[in-house]
């Protein structure tokens, strides 16, 4: 058992509330650099993530795709990432319960908050971080008879590993982003890849598709303009679909398709929490990135305020400004001083550095 699954099995194991300095709603890259910032100022945090590790949107849609915003870091996947940020909070030991969903929240008589999941794990908790990204999130599913069957064993609306895919014959469909990034990074481990799109225009950013129609060129990569009807295999295994083109009907041997079209983002139970929201987004202020309710804060993709920007590295602002007042709600006795890592002994004693 790692490290990280043993926390998590202790977790488990736990029976009535857990009572916790802070519970953290999402264990995104905004998430778990709230564990870090908050564990400089002794704030224990347990974390609650719907999906079943850590990493969010980046583990779970683009773990192998390159990002290049993250300061310091000029290029990075999204799963090395999530492994960094994991090392890095290390030192503070958070408790994670993967594969639940925080169902309901109530304020208590005494100011704590008391979270309720799915798997019916209760927290006691003084401070919350919504820090979900856009929300829970599935992918759009193609309207193609049957196609249930062959999720997850030949229809991948991800690709965790690329080297899973070589040797294949891939069908990627989609006109945006995702299609056109995995398009590029699978090309070179594919048997042979076809893009199908609907039609000969994009939504992707012009390189991708600037380096798409080169691959085209070197016929590396195969572009048909049209649509999917239907799905030809048996057992979960796909052995080609049917194309509709403008010229009729062809059918393109595969044995795996890649539909993207796009994520179906919703709020769910934190709708009904009573918090201020704007177009689906929650309220903050730019102090404390705090909600309307005392004590409950917002980071990364979920919140809302003027000029924000949906990046990895204003959600790491975010949770900085966020643990600095989380701090007088969890120490309302016990005065904050501001200290840097690279000078403060105490503080790297807490990081273990030597």
């Amino acid at each position: 058992m790692t490290e990280m699954n043993a926390v998590v099995a202790a977790a488990q194991e736990t029976t009535g509330p857990i009572e916790t300095d802070a519970v953290i709603i999402g264990a995104g890259p905004c998430g778990l650099f709230a564990v870090f910032e908050l564990g400089l100022l002794d704030i224990k945090a347990h974390v609650v993530d719907i999906l079943d590790r850590p990493g969010g949107q980046c583990a779970e849609l683009y773990p192998e795709k390159p990002i290049y915003d993250v300061p310091a870091l000029p290029i990075v996947t999204g799963q090395e990432l999530t492994e960094r940020l994991m090392e890095q909070i290390k030192p503070f030991a958070p408790v994670f319960h993967f594969s639940e969903r925080i169902d309901s929240l109530r304020k208590e008589g005494d100011g704590r908050f008391r979270l309720v999941t799915d798997a019916g794990t209760e927290f006691i908790a003084k401070v919350v971080v919504v820090a979900a990204g856009g929300g829970s999130f599935t992918p759009k599913r193609p309207p193609l008879n049957g196609i249930e069957d062959y999720e997850g064993k030949s229809v991948f609306y991800s690709v965790r590993k690329i080297e899973s895919m070589r040797g294949k014959d891939i069908v990627i469909v989609g006109g945006g982003d995702s299609a056109l990034d995995w398009t590029l990074n699978l090309a070179p481990v594919a048997k042979s890849l076809t893009l199908i799109h609907r039609r000969d225009e994009f939504r992707a950013a012009p390189h991708s598709v600037e380096k798409m129609r080169k691959m085209v060129e070197e016929t590396t990569v195969r572009l048909m303009i049209g649509q999917v009807t239907a799905l030809e295999g048996a057992n979960g295994q796909l052995t080609g679909v049917d194309v509709k083109t403008s010229s009729g009907t062809e059918r393109i041997a595969c044995s795996a398709m890649l539909p993207f079209f796009g994520l179906t983002m919703k709020l769910g139970p934190v709708a009904d929490w009573g918090l201020n929201l704007h177009e689906n987004l929650i309220v903050v202020d730019t102090e404390r990135f705090e909600t309307n309710e005392h004590g409950i804060f917002a980071i990364g993709d979920i919140n809302s305020y003027p000029g924000k920007l949906k990046l990895i590295l204003s959600g790491f602002h975010e949770a900085a400004l966020m643990a600095q007042a989380a701090h007088k709600i969890v120490y309302p006795d016990k005065k904050l001083l501001f200290q840097y890592t690279t000078s403060s002994s105490s503080l790297q004693k807490k990081l273990g550095v030597k």
